[in-house]
């Protein structure tokens, strides 16, 4: 990987000559950390995604930058490479107060594969799950020739993994999640998508949720949507336009650009 790649490409708003924080999520120590180093990244991860969040409701990186550091932040376990994400962001980010994802209050008995299983059916219709609702440990989603839309950006998880098993058939289910919540997908797709997503630390801190969606998608789709608290689906589709046309903007000025380059090395000759 090129040394390109391990710094943030986003632009940002700064003032002053532009920094960029040296990020290398691949350098991640081979052992479990300590309990202090676990809760010591918990904590600096908790105060980068928000303030990340914050730069980006405020237009100061695009979506591709936004997710991109929100994943670095998810999968280092070392809080100096974390806080290295805020390095050029305006100060008044840096400075806001943690926003961690809600846990649900703990529950008596067992979870994991003594646990109930939650099925969540859309059957030649939709199902749209959205606000304040408790997210059960180990849950399915099953779409035929239906839809489902599932907002966690509001809901509460219980604290380690949550096992997601989605299956879609002639059918979509799109999750919309908070960028403070861990997410680790493998999905198989038959002649259909199946969103890839990868943003989970090497070794998941056990009092932090984890969500963990696997299943495949026949003739179907499942997308997997990181949003700001807030945004509905108008702003998120506004957004996605005005960034789309400044990347065609950058494109067509850099083809001039080198067009004009063309043209001057024509005339050397």
């Amino acid at each position: 990987m090129s040394s390109d790649d391990d710094r943030p490409t986003g632009t940002t708003n700064t003032t002053g000559p532009e920094t960029r924080p040296a990020v290398r999520p691949e350098t991640r120590p081979a052992v479990r950390p300590d309990r202090a180093t676990l809760e010591r990244a918990r904590t600096a991860r908790d105060r980068a995604i928000a303030a990340l969040s914050d730069a980006f409701a405020h237009d100061a990186m695009d979506v591709e930058e936004f997710e991109r550091r929100v994943t670095v932040a998810h999968t280092s376990e070392s809080p100096e490479e974390i806080l290295a994400l805020l390095a050029d962001l305006p100060a008044s980010t840096d400075a806001i107060a943690r926003v961690p994802v809600a846990l649900a209050p703990a529950e008596s008995g067992s979870r994991g594969e003594e646990g109930a299983v939650q099925t969540v059916y859309a059957i030649m219709g939709g199902v749209d799950r959205r606000g304040a609702w408790t997210i059960p440990s180990r849950w399915r989603v099953v779409a035929l020739m239906g839809g489902a839309q599932l907002d966690l950006r509001e809901a509460r998880f219980p604290a380690g993994v949550i096992d997601l098993e989605v299956k879609a058939v002639f059918g979509g289910v799109q999750i919309i999640v908070p960028p403070g919540l861990a997410v680790e997908v493998h999905g198989t797709a038959i002649m259909g998508g199946f969103q890839h997503l990868q943003r989970a630390p090497a070794h998941p801190d056990p009092d932090a949720p984890l969500l963990r969606v696997h299943g495949i998608a026949i003739m179907g789709g499942v997308d997997i949507t990181t949003r700001l608290p807030g945004e509905n689906d108008r702003a998120a589709r506004r957004r996605q336009r005005i960034e789309s046309r400044d990347t065609r903007r950058a494109l067509r000025d850099e083809r001039r650009v080198e067009r004009a380059l063309d043209r001057h090395r024509d005339d050397d000759r």
